[in-house]
């Protein structure tokens, strides 16, 4: 069974680690920006960055859906491999 749920740092260090750029910091949450260079898509992801606990799973959802994720199951075992 896939994961789905985990950290707001591990899901940072894995979209840093694969093209996302920090945007910024409103609080407690982080901005990361894509720019996809072959068609100019550019993607903003929130991920919440209070504390170490897993991020509940509608939040993934919402997160995985920023991401332009279309299969959330799929995200969330691809973060986990990547962490």
């Amino acid at each position: 069974m896939v994961r789905t749920s985990c950290s707001g740092r591990d899901i940072a260090n894995v979209l840093q680690n694969h093209g996302f750029r920090r945007a910024g910091r409103t609080g407690h949450h982080l901005k990361l920006r894509y720019e996809r260079p072959e068609t100019d898509e550019v993607r903003i992801v929130t991920i919440p960055m209070k504390t170490e606990d897993d991020i509940p799973t509608g939040m993934m959802r919402s997160i995985a859906n920023q991401c332009g994720a279309n299969d959330f199951h799929a995200w969330c075992q691809w973060i986990d491999d990547n962490r």
